[in-house]
């Protein structure tokens, strides 16, 4: 791993509103990985009001602390279930509030990193694909790789630490691959902003 001078911002979204969320369970694990290169806090999305163009005027208080939240981060790590073959329609809604009202994307120029889990044999491999072409869309950077994880009882421990030693390894190498791709673009833009 890499050394930075100082710890990065990563913003965690969770794409499920579950209360026994596997893939917050998942994302915890996750942050506890990135601990030496992140400083890791969870947006909150399942709060935000179902996107309509005539709440842009005076937006939601939610909504604003959101994009606030977004627009601190350095990197986004989106840890989702799969719905209907595609992402859950809590974590669009969030992908829609980030991009308006019109000019005022959130996303634009972040790092971001796609993972998921399920109990199922492709985990969310479809929900990922599509999350990804929408994500590389409204201007974010994509981390490339795939990390479809399949959730077993016991995956992740009472002290969200990854039990499984091939799995936590894996996804080590994943959350580093994320601090060397923030750190790179991170050293690419600071020079513009210094001008």
């Amino acid at each position: 791993m890499t050394a930075f001078k100082s710890k990065f911002k990563l913003g965690l979204i969770v794409g499920s509103n579950r209360r026994q969320s596997i893939n917050r369970a998942l994302a915890q694990a996750l942050a506890k990985l990135g601990g030496s290169a992140f400083d890791a806090k969870f947006i909150q999305i399942d709060d935000l009001p179902m996107y309509n163009q005539d709440l842009e005027a005076a937006l939601p208080d939610s909504v604003t602390r959101f994009k606030a939240e977004v627009e601190s981060s350095d990197a986004i790590l989106f840890v989702t279930p799969e719905h209907s073959r595609s992402i859950p329609a809590v974590l669009k809604n969030a992908i829609d509030w980030g991009t308006r009202p019109w000019g005022k994307n959130s996303w634009t120029g972040k790092t971001a990193a796609v993972t998921g889990t399920s109990q199922g044999a492709v985990a969310t491999a479809v929900a990922q694909q599509h999350l990804r072409a929408i994500l590389g869309d409204i201007g974010m950077v994509v981390m490339g790789g795939e990390a479809y994880i399949g959730f077993k009882p016991g995956l992740v421990d009472e002290q969200h630490a990854i039990a499984d030693d091939s799995v936590r390894k894996f996804l080590q190498a994943f959350v580093d691959q994320l601090a060397v791709l923030t750190g790179k673009l991170s050293a690419k833009i600071a020079p513009r902003a210094a001008a």
